[in-house]
């Protein structure tokens, strides 16, 4: 999930046009208010997504990986301005570390222990074989290379929304690298823009290039394929960008929000995943520009009809709750299944929204500001001794977690013989198959 802009701060006011500074408008200004309310429209909308109501929702990852690229690329543009392109990488990485690592570990922690008492063998098992995956922030990858398909079987798993998580985490850690290299003299917007667009159209290419029409979940997941909505946001950031954002006057700027606006949300309501398969030929790449561009002028003109919208309370509250609301909710989810809850629906929605909610609450209020903003143990060598406790703390509930026993009377597919489904004549040994283990046995 994506970094917040700044920290929230109650006295400063959503600029007007009267009030909007003449000098283009980065991600560094002082806080952006319809950027948070566009956080919490891309959270709503996946949280629908997930509960089967709205099939566009999973478009919203999307919107975070552009506003993350975007707010991102804009600080670290910032330092090189102001160090001659000198880029402190431990201090960034550090903060991001505090920003996302406590929350995380929180939640996959508390997640494990939950499917452990109320979860299914299979739940448990899948949680126990992912989790050191998304501790590393490799979940993605883990997925790919298991051919676990995000739209058929992320229902088996309770991190398998984390895969986002992880592209955005090794974004940050090689997309600061490259910046150092780059983002250096009296053109280093203008290499940083050249580097984002090259990026961007080769990580096009690799989709086109890729996309298989009977599992989608390689390019879907893949950090190498999604790179390019990271990219079109650290695009906007660059100075040349906003530019020719500010040459549009707020006037302009919000009038093509509006327009983005609708368009985006009507490409929301027809796409349906899997089965809108110009979305990997193209069309995503169409969608992350879009969103790009909406940030842009979003930036240049906060107090637009658009922006006063986004910028509302309640969007903006939901938005600086993002983070840990998209940690949370996928867990809830499958552990207030039907079948627990005894009611399905709208109404169901409405019960694991709520809890997702009231954990995001906690999570924010007792793990991550504290951690971020106050907690001084948490910066220097106190703060990566804290982190290399918090692994190690991780670790040991791993191996104390125990695997569920696959059922005696299970059958191993590794013994079934390559033609027309028999058997062979092997001894049959216990299941392999995930989410197998408490399938009955005949008679």
């Amino acid at each position: 999930m994506p970094a917040q802009t700044f920290p929230r701060r109650t006295h400063r006011r959503v600029p007007t046009p009267s009030a909007t500074p003449a000098n283009p408008p980065t991600s560094t200004k002082p806080h952006i208010a319809p950027l948070d309310g566009l956080r919490g429209v891309a959270v709503a909308a996946v949280l629908l997504f997930h509960a089967g109501h709205f099939g566009g929702g999973f478009l919203g990852v999307d919107l975070f990986f552009v506003l993350s690229g975007f707010l991102i690329t804009g600080l670290l543009l910032k330092e090189t301005a102001a160090g001659n392109g000198r880029i402190d990488l431990i201090a960034f990485w550090a903060r991001r570390a505090r920003r996302l690592l406590p929350a995380l570990a929180v939640t996959v922690s508390g997640t494990l222990l939950l499917v452990w008492a109320f979860g299914s063998p299979a739940l448990i098992r899948n949680a126990l074989d992912d989790g050191p995956w998304v501790v590393a922030n490799l979940a993605n990858w883990h997925f790919i290379a298991d051919r676990i398909g995000y739209w058929n079987s992320a229902d088996t798993r309770v991190f398998s929304h984390l895969w986002s998580i992880a592209v955005e985490e090794q974004f940050y850690l090689f997309w600061p690298l490259l910046l150092v290299l780059v983002a250096r003299g009296r053109n280093a917007g203008r290499n940083v823009a050249l580097v984002a667009v090259a990026g961007a159209l080769a990580a096009l290419a690799l989709m086109l290039d890729l996309t298989d029409p009977v599992d989608t979940t390689r390019v879907y997941e893949g950090t190498d394929t999604r790179a390019f909505s990271l990219l079109l946001g650290a695009l906007m950031a660059t100075g040349p960008a906003t530019r020719a954002v500010t040459g549009l006057g707020e006037r302009m700027a919000g009038w093509i929000s509006l327009a983005l606006v609708c368009g985006i949300g009507a490409y929301w309501v027809l796409a349906d995943g899997e089965d809108s398969p110009s979305l990997f030929q193209g069309g995503m790449f169409l969608h992350a520009l879009a969103a790009a561009l909406l940030v842009a002028c979003l930036t240049r003109a906060p107090g637009s009809p658009v922006g006063r919208v986004l910028g509302g309370a309640v969007l903006r509250w939901t938005g600086l709750l993002s983070y840990s609301l998209y940690l949370w909710h996928w867990p809830v989810y499958l552990l207030l299944d039907e079948e627990r809850l005894g009611f399905s629906g709208w109404g169901r929605t409405a019960v694991v929204v709520a809890v997702s909610v009231a954990a995001a609450v906690l999570s924010k209020l007792l793990v991550e500001d504290p951690i971020r903003f106050r907690a001084r143990w948490a910066r220097g060598r106190s703060g990566a001794v804290a982190l290399v406790a918090t692994f190690a703390a991780m670790a040991a509930l791993w191996a104390v977690v125990p695997e569920p026993h696959t059922g005696s009377a299970s059958v191993d597919v590794t013994q079934l013989t390559a033609g027309q489904g028999g058997f062979s004549d092997g001894p049959v040994g216990p299941s392999t198959v995930s989410g197998c283990g408490a399938c009955p046995g005949p008679g």
